[in-house]
């Protein structure tokens, strides 16, 4: 057998494998063909990979579909980006070298696992006892590049899928976008680290909005998955442990949904009309075609929509349905644009980026052109110059998780930088104990890293590997025929709300007055003490171990809501507030808050 590329044997050959690894080999060689054409590759001398969905799924079987610019495109550019940054800083890593190896993932956790085991061939040993040549010489394995860290992936089920495999091998990862609140779990994601936070952080704070805002009775919206169950569920979990919300329907959304699937959805949200909020843990496209199926049901201001960070202050999901999400409050990881990346991304063209195999690709998409006969356009398309030039030519905004992904390359490099000072002090270049570098001691330095991210606050991790819990809270707002996504409070441990809230239609499903509903906005407390003095008692401080519990084991509510259809669940105590609602207030286009 014949390998080109840097799995090089001399001569025609077969050699047995060791059968622990043998099914490991066997997907290497699968998708060797394909592991050049789709990866970039730059030597160093410590090697990084990188995981990015610079793809979507595809469809009926293909593993790939169409190039998604700014999740895949923006954010292995910032990858690269950070690694140019790192290797001209001579106070950090001086006189090493980084090195990139980047896989696409497609999307796909099946596909990212057969891509990341590029990762680990240097370290699964061949048998080659037995391996004999046509002409009786033993023949020459060429090792492929060592990883010692991989900065991905984005979504969780594919983090967690990559780092079953990288656990094994003892190869730390620090993920940029992956927020499952199971890959808290240190027992078995145990060389997993993030520089975002986790769910169960993100939870809590959709808790203490719900709860600002006076509603105790609200409905739940999932994709399956990951990311979509693990939120909902430590949603479910803090609320109830806090008490006063009460969870009416909770709903999933499959992962291959059928045709009409989102209308049913809304059908059913429809069957309890007084549980007018929706908490949303879905991905992009099933928010979109939610909102859809509100708008082709006509219920626009019906539903109150609260979105975690995969709805964000995306614009995609909104497009040609901004009446439907009007009011939607929603959530995002505390984030800035870092201007150096714009500059640098802004640069960018065919003739300075033939390190990205993708670029070519990224070009024709951006600019809606064809590149000659080989390009990927059908033939109707107009040809690239060649001069085009992003941000002067195309739209231009910087894609959100770019931050993180810096972040996380820099979190890479701080900890072998750390680990250099004191495995070779006042040693140039690499010394003999970090030629081969430990992967268990590395994660140790990893955990131990804290400087400045790029956004000028603090990077660091705790003993689960997750980072702090820093949330910016939004809302979508239409004036004067403009729509935006505007900044209303923060979250860090505690809600802030400390900007203008516009409530477009808004009820409140509760017997109070106007007055009285929206005082609670900014003062449930006071509320509480005033109407209820008996609830006014400390609760019970729970433990960040138990939110990472409660959120990831399967409760007796998700099991009694597999008895129903879309996962739904009702309590006798929700169905007595749903039958036994007395009133229910509206506010037209009000506006209240501080302006601070």
């Amino acid at each position: 057998m014949v390998y080109r590329g840097k799995r090089l044997v001399s001569c025609h050959c077969f050699f047995l494998l060791t059968a622990k690894f043998y099914w490991i080999l066997t997907l290497m060689q699968r998708t060797h063909g394909q592991e050049y054409a789709h990866s970039i590759r730059l030597d160093g001398d410590i090697i990084l990979g990188g995981l990015f969905p610079v793809h979507a799924k595809g469809d009926r079987g293909v593993p790939c579909g169409e190039l998604k610019k700014e999740k895949g495109i923006h954010r292995l550019e910032a990858m690269l980006y950070a690694v140019d940054q790192i290797n001209k800083d001579p106070d950090l890593l001086a006189n090493i070298t980084l090195g990139v190896r980047i896989l696409d993932t497609c999307s796909r956790d099946t596909y990212a696992l057969e891509q990341s085991l590029t990762f680990v061939q240097a370290l699964i040993e061949k048998d080659g006892s037995d391996v004999k040549c046509a002409n009786g010489d033993p023949p020459i394995f060429a090792k492929p590049d060592k990883i010692s860290g991989v900065i991905g992936a984005a979504a969780s089920s594919v983090s967690i899928m990559v780092a079953n495999i990288l656990r094994l091998f003892k190869i730390p990862q620090i993920s940029y976008a992956s927020t499952a609140p199971e890959l808290s779990d240190n027992t078995r994601y145990d060389f997993f680290s993030r520089v975002v936070p986790p769910d169960s952080y993100q939870a809590q704070a959709m808790v203490d909005i719900v709860t600002a805002l006076g509603w105790n009775y609200v409905s739940t919206l999932a994709s399956e998955g990951n990311y979509g169950e693990s939120g909902v569920e430590a949603f479910t979990q803090i609320s109830r442990e806090i008490g006063g919300v009460c969870i009416a329907q909770s709903l999933k959304i499959p992962r291959e949904p059928r045709p009409g699937e989102f209308e049913k959805i809304i059908k059913r949200l429809l069957e309890t009309p007084n549980a007018r909020a929706v908490i949303m843990f879905a991905n992009e496209d099933d928010i979109r075609r939610i909102l859809e199926a509100a708008k082709k049901a006509n219920q626009s201001g019906h539903f109150l929509w609260i979105g975690s960070d995969s709805w964000g202050s995306k614009i995609s999901p909104v497009q040609q349905q901004e009446e439907i999400a009007e009011g939607a409050v929603t959530i995002l990881p505390k984030r800035t644009s870092i201007d150096g990346f714009d500059r640098y991304f802004r640069s960018r063209t065919l003739a300075n980026n033939r390190r990205n195999v993708w670029f070519a690709e990224f070009w024709e998409e951006n600019f809606g052109c064809k590149l000659g006969s080989h390009g990927k356009r059908n033939s109707n398309i107009k040809k690239c110059t060649g001069l085009e030039r992003i941000a002067r030519d195309s739209a231009y905004e910087q894609e959100g998780k770019v931050q993180f992904v810096i972040d996380a390359v820099y979190s890479m490099a701080y900890a072998l930088h750390n680990m250099h000072k004191d495995l070779c002090p006042g040693y140039i270049g690499l010394c003999p104990r970090m030629n081969t570098i430990d992967g268990k001691e590395l994660l140790s330095y990893i955990r131990a890293v804290n400087f400045n991210g790029s956004a000028g606050t603090p990077v660091v991790f705790n003993e689960n590997g997750d980072a702090p819990g820093r949330y910016d809270i939004f809302q979508y707002q239409i004036t004067n025929k403009s729509t935006e996504y505007k900044v209303i409070g923060q979250w860090t441990n505690q809600l802030h709300l400390n900007m203008y809230i516009q409530t477009t239609t808004l009820t409140i499903s509760m017997s109070l007055s106007a007055s009285v509903s929206l005082g609670m906005l900014y003062m449930p407390k006071v509320y509480i003490i005033i109407f209820h003095p008996e609830q006014n008692v400390q609760k019970r401080k729970r433990s960040f171990k138990a939110v990472v519990t409660a959120a990831t084991m399967q409760s007796k509510l998700s099991q009694k809501g597999n008895d129903r259809p879309n996962g739904e669940v009702k309590t006798e105590l929700c169905e007595s507030l749903e039958t036994n609602s007395k009133s229910s207030v509206d506010f037209s286009m009000v506006k209240s808050g501080s302006t601070s």
